[in-house]
């Protein structure tokens, strides 16, 4: 079996300082590469940024900087979001580096020879923000201005000449592709989009400009610089080291097992990454998930409407586990999402305080009371203490099946559940009842408790590394041991051992008024 798992972000485009819908799709790429370790894989988890085009020139102009310069200053901040957000990745791709030239160069030179590109005039709407063509019924005007009603991004009209794509050759293999690999595309809504988009035909693709120069030059004739879009997508495997099919990461991770993108760039990786590869003759990548947008306050978030809500500022005042596990539990993955500070704030307080946080802290303040501070070591269970660990232990295999399915909102409801289940089990076993009159039972109930809370802390731990990592921890459990498997394992604990000190995890947030 192959036990290697290659799990990408869009790479951003740097031209602003990043957002809520950047840190949404590095949240949640992170969580299902963080969960795939987990399960014993190896992983390669690829973020980065995309840094040509004409939007990319103009803003360096604005500023008066050399591109580069402003690239490499823009890029930087978004480097520094990877540690911010806690991610696991395990590369940073960017498009001005040496490896991208290659691979996008040898992407364009075989589909010249597959004779997939040709040379001639484009003329149509095109949009320097979404750096997109747009067909006539795909533009409205508003206030005077052509606007694309897909992004609401103002378009001009271009005239220049262009190398096409032919991508109306590939719409028939496309559909073929769509119907034979089922879950290609997720969620199924997206799937149908597409396939309703390519039904009505594909028109061949305008992949060079000429009237900007910031970007990989096309080869033998320099005049031209490649489709921004070609060049970016390409990054998936210009980090693989492509064109070196004998690279071991290349050999190890390609085709990818899952891109995971925002809605709004589904049609560029569901219709012309797989156009490129399949006249490339390159395996295509194993799914395309496009998730929603993220809504501040059921409307979509804009500097016009003052309506933005800051990651960075989020995680300065509630912390990073705490936005990440928000937006995963708020938001059902593949569709838009509202959020709001104060369903934040309900989250935190009822999620996490209340719930997860209280239960490992009251149950180790007992231990510490009454148990030397230390996990008790016992023999034998009652059906309660089973029936309570084995309703998560025989819900692995599903849980591990929702996670691959991307179905995250069921996975954590399901995971939260059990915490509440946990709760409950100890205040309803009352261990300080029974303390004098059958210490053993105590015990029990005490080392029962500890197994569930090890257990959710591990199905979590992708999700909220940094408080769950501090909880294993307390409870002396070895990294080695937080894995899948060792969810099956009565044999994690060191009852010899002290537990170290937990402070509070979650703090409550109080009420402004």
């Amino acid at each position: 079996m192959n036990k290697n798992f290659y799990i990408t972000t869009p790479i951003y485009y740097p031209s602003g300082k990043p957002h809520m819908g950047h840190a949404y799709s590095s949240i949640i790429a992170d969580i299902f590469a963080r969960f795939k370790r987990l399960e014993g894989y190896k992983v390669l988890f690829l973020t980065g940024t995309d840094e040509h085009g004409l939007k990319i020139q103009r803003e360096a102009e604005k500023n008066n900087k050399n591109p580069q310069i402003f690239c490499d200053e823009l890029s930087a901040k978004f480097k520094d979001l990877t540690k911010i957000l806690n991610l696991s990745n395990d590369d940073f791709i960017r498009t001005t580096e040496t490896r991208h030239y290659k691979s996008v160069e040898e992407i364009w030179n075989r589909l010249v020879k597959s004779g997939d590109i040709y040379l001639d005039k484009y003329s149509g709407w095109y949009s320097v923000s979404d750096e997109a063509y747009y067909d006539k019924d795909e533009i409205k005007e508003v206030n005077g201005k052509k606007i694309s009603t897909i992004s609401g991004s103002s378009v001009d009209w271009v005239e220049e000449e262009s190398y096409f794509f032919r991508l109306s050759a590939w719409s028939e293999k496309l559909l073929k592709y769509y119907k034979d690999n089922n879950d290609f595309i997720l969620p199924s809504s997206r799937r149908n989009e597409v396939i309703n988009f390519v039904e009505k035909g594909l028109k061949d693709l305008s992949v060079s400009r000429t009237s900007f120069s910031w970007g990989i030059p096309v080869p033998k004739n320099k005049k031209h610089v490649i489709y921004v879009w070609l060049d970016a997508l390409t990054n998936y495997i210009s980090a693989l080291n492509f064109p070196n099919t004998n690279d071991i990461n290349y050999k190890k991770f390609w085709p990818a097992d899952v891109h995971i993108i925002g809605k709004d760039i589904l049609r560029f990786h569901a219709i012309y990454w797989p156009a490129f590869l399949l006249a490339a003759k390159i395996p295509l990548p194993k799914r395309v998930f496009g998730h929603g947008w993220i809504l501040s306050d059921d409307k979509k978030m804009s500097k016009s409407l003052g309506n933005i809500l800051d990651p960075i500022e989020i995680i300065n005042n509630y912390g990073i586990d705490q936005l990440r596990y928000y937006l995963v539990k708020e938001v059902s993955l593949g569709n838009d999402g509202s959020i709001s500070m104060e369903n934040l704030k309900n989250c935190i307080n009822n999620d996490l305080a209340n719930n997860y946080g209280n239960l490992c802290q009251r149950v180790f303040s007992f231990i510490k009371k009454n148990c030397s501070n230390k996990i008790p070591k016992v023999k034998n269970l009652t059906d309660i203490d089973n029936k309570l660990l084995d309703q998560l232990k025989n819900n692995v295999p599903n849980l591990i099946k929702l996670m691959n399915n991307q179905d995250l909102n069921e996975f954590i409801k399901t995971v939260v559940s059990y915490s509440f289940d946990t709760n409950k089990y100890f205040n309803d076993s009352e261990p300080w009842s029974v303390k004098k009159k059958n210490p053993e039972r105590m015990q029990t109930i005490l080392f029962t408790t500890c197994e569930q809370i090890k257990n959710i802390s591990i199905l979590l731990n992708s999700i909220i590394p940094k408080s769950t990592n501090k909880v294993l921890e307390t409870m002396n459990v070895k990294k080695d041991n937080i894995s899948i498997s060792q969810i099956n394992s009565l044999e994690c604990f060191d009852h010899n051992k002290e537990l170290k000190e937990l402070n509070i995890l979650f703090n409550k947030i109080e009420d402004d008024n």
